[in-house]
């Protein structure tokens, strides 16, 4: 099977924006390799470590925003 990546790491930035809290933090529940490469896109900060969740950057916390309203607001 072809997955779109791309796709995968759109809903999971989406999926971040539900669980957020101290307005940047999300809970880091989403699979490693899908962290990495939010990371490398530069939406989240570095992934590694002992906390329980992930801080967005300014991108990632705009884009996680928009990205829910797209896929999860009903029109």
């Amino acid at each position: 099977m072809d997955i779109d990546e791309d796709k995968i790491d759109e809903a999971a930035l989406a999926l971040m924006y539900l669980t957020l809290h101290d307005h940047v933090r999300a809970w880091k529940q989403i699979d490693w390799e899908v962290t990495n490469r939010l990371y490398e896109k530069g939406l989240i900060c570095d992934p590694v470590g002992k906390a329980k969740s992930v801080v967005l950057t300014d991108e990632g916390l705009k884009k996680s925003e928009a990205l829910f309203h797209k896929l999860f607001v009903k029109k």
